[in-house]
């Protein structure tokens, strides 16, 4: 596939799963919250309805850790039917605890390729989550350095994206976006007319999925790792 990118004035990448591990911690997570509400629920049936209690909860909690904290709980009382016990919501909220503060584990090639881009581009971070928690995240990363600018969305949706193009001062065809999601980094950026790479993540949590439908006639690259992305560029 032959995609100029010679127009490109700003790249954005997604933060988790992108720049670093994240949603292997939450499939850790979620074993264990099987395994703690056994007593009332089958592992595979507590999950599903996790999942189904993290959409519920989206447009009050918002995305990250904090939330997902919230709605285990929730499910727990639920499932219990209010017999939940002190000591198995106190192991739920360390659960959360401990995501919170896991080692940054950056993934394959990201500092070479941010410090290598970042000589002839504007580099930002356009994520979406718990703004304290990405926030966290990026300062014990050491990647501070190589970004212009760091937004937080609450949602990754063409507006979101067509406000930050504007706050930047440039135009969606100047705009480069990389990340793991289709449904959040790829889709609305083609469809406002940027550019997207796809970098997939061995886990993709079930909100971020698309069909073959949504991307059919959708034009983006798709790379195995983020140091691929240098072969587009004529970088110093």
């Amino acid at each position: 596939m032959e995609i100029d990118y010679s127009n490109i004035k700003v790249i954005g990448f997604d933060a988790d799963d992108t720049l670093w591990v994240n949603e292997t911690y939450f499939r850790e997570a979620e074993e264990e919250v099987g395994r703690l509400l056994s007593h009332y629920e089958t592992p595979n049936k507590t999950d599903q309805e996790l999942f189904r209690m993290e959409i519920k909860n989206l447009p009050t909690y918002g995305y990250g850790i904090k939330g997902f904290i919230l709605s285990m709980i929730e499910l727990a009382i639920e499932l219990s039917n209010g017999k939940v016990s002190n000591e198995i919501i106190a192991k739920m909220l360390d659960i959360g605890k401990d995501m919170i503060h896991k080692p940054i584990e950056l993934l394959d090639g990201v500092e070479e390729v941010l410090k290598t881009l970042s000589k002839d581009y504007r580099l930002i971070v356009a994520t979406k989550g718990d703004l304290l928690d990405q926030e966290r995240k990026l300062e014990k990363s050491g990647l501070l350095q190589y970004f212009h600018h760091i937004e937080v969305l609450s949602e990754k949706q063409e507006a979101n994206y067509k406000k930050l193009l504007k706050h930047l001062d440039i135009k969606p065809s100047e705009f480069l976006m990389i990340g793991n999601s289709l449904k959040s980094d790829i889709l609305p950026l083609v469809n406002i007319g940027s550019e997207a790479i796809h970098v997939p993540f061995h886990t993709t949590w079930q909100h971020e999925k698309v069909s073959a439908k949504d991307t059919n006639g959708i034009e983006y690259r798709t790379v195995k790792n983020l140091t691929e992305i240098l072969n587009f560029f004529k970088v110093k």
